[in-house]
Parts: structure tokens; C-alpha cells; sequence
């Protein structure tokens, strides 16, 4: 029997129908509770067929950019749920690494199957020194590219790696061309920091901009704190 192919269309339509009939709860035009229970059961019909039709998987490229807060927090979010599945997380930081974090302490001590490495020296008006920044980031990529094709590993987190390229000390079209390089590959690479490149987003499966909104350092004038911030 031949496979049927997914329309673009009927994929786009669905999710119109779904949209338009919407969350529900009091966001609904319902009047009464039977004409609710009516959209709400249409809606649901919508969407096992929107998860039916969706079959196909692969290993994402999944990168989390912006000026707001939240970034390398949502990126450990998902290493927990990754060993929670009983798979192996490994955790690169490029810029970062002047200090110990609570995450690492917490994820060292709650798996045997996370493999850290805080290979930055910290913030450049810290560092002060360019040539080692680039050569730190360079060894940071070579060890990456080690676990990105290590099959045994299904999340693979590159911390800050989007600052390495705004500052120069990696160009994006090279980590695109190594991943381009790859068949078929099954694990998930995360790539985190503010100003991703163009080519960086374009060429990702998932993005997501944080957006700040309001942050006590600059409003309050509050320091970085435990537990928030490391």
C-alpha cells in the first residue's frame, strides 16, 4: 500500500479550523454550556487529527535566543526531562564558567548520565583578553562536535555559543555546515545566547526570543542572586 503524502494544505487548514474554534474556557462566544461542549468536542477532533498527520521526527536544531532572562534556564529544563528518559545530556558553556552553578551542582548530583564542561572564563570585560576568548571557544567547538556525533548522547546543550559567533570568535556558517555534514542525525542540539545570526535562525527547527520585560538589576538595581540568576 502506498504511503499517503501530507498536504501542506490540509496540514495549514487544520490548524485554521483549530484557531478559529480556540482555547475555550470563558475566551469562548458559547453562550450556554451545550453549544460549548459542541465546539470544544470539534476541537478536539481537530486535534487528533492534527497529531495523527504529524508522524515524522528527527533530531532538532533548537535555539533560544533574546535579551530577556530565561535562556540557558529553559535549555536545563529540557536536560531534566532528557534524563528522565533515561538519556544522556551533555552540557558545553562557552562564555560562561567563572563560577559554579547551582544547575551543575544539582544535575551532577541527580544523574551519572550528564557530562558538564564550563570551558569559558567568564563575561569579555572580565576576561580582557581576545586571542585566549577565541581559542577557548574554538576548543569548546571541537569538543562539541565530538558529542554532537556521538549517537549514545540525545541532548547536546551549547551554552552561550550564540554570543561566541556575535563577537566573532566562530563563524555560524560553520556550525551549519557541520550539521548540514551529518546523516541522518537522531540527537538534539540546543543552542543558547543573545543575537543568533540570521543564518542561525533560518537554518533551526525551533526558536524562541525572550523578551524581557522587566528585570530588578536594571529597574531595582539588584544584584545577581542565588537560585535566580546561578
Amino acid at each position: 500500500m502506498q504511503k499517503e503524502t501530507l498536504s501542506p494544505d490540509k496540514r495549514i487548514n487544520l490548524d485554521i479550523q483549530a484557531n478559529k474554534l480556540g482555547m475555550g474556557g470563558k475566551l469562548s462566544p458559547d453562550s450556554d454550556e451545550s453549544s460549548y461542549k459542541k465546539r470544544m468536542q470539534e476541537r478536539k477532533d481537530i486535534q487528533a487529527e492534527r497529531l495523527q498527520i504529524r508522524k515524522t521526527k528527527k533530531g532538532l536544531l533548537i535555539v533560544f535566543t533574546g535579551n530577556g532572562k530565561g535562556k540557558t534556564t529553559a535549555s536545563l529544563g529540557m536536560a531534566l526531562r532528557t534524563i528522565g528518559h533515561g538519556f544522556k545530556v551533555a552540557i558545553i558553556q562557552f562564555i560562561k564558567g567563572g563560577w559554579t552553578t547551582g544547575e551543575e551542582k544539582a544535575l551532577k548530583n541527580l544523574s551519572s548520565k550528564i557530562s558538564w564542561h564550563s570551558l569559558g572564563e567568564g563575561f569579555t570585560w572580565e576576561t580582557q583578553d581576545r586571542i585566549r576568548d577565541e581559542k577557548l571557544v574554538q576548543e569548546a567547538w571541537q569538543l562539541a562536535k565530538k558529542y554532537i556525533k556521538d549517537e549514545s548522547y540525545k541532548l547536546i546543550i551549547l551554552d552561550e555559543i550564540n554570543i561566541a559567533t556575535k563577537l566573532g570568535y566562530l563563524a555560524p556558517e560553520e556550525i551549519i555546515t557541520f550539521l548540514k555534514s551529518l546523516n541522518k542525525r537522531k540527537n538534539h542540539i540546543v543552542l543558547t545566547g543573545r543575537g543568533a545570526s540570521d543564518s542561525i535562525i533560518n537554518f533551526a527547527d525551533l526558536v524562541t526570543e525572550m523578551k524581557p520585560i522587566k528585570h530588578p538589576f536594571k529597574e531595582q538595581g539588584i544584584k545577581a542572586q542565588k537560585c535566580v540568576e546561578f
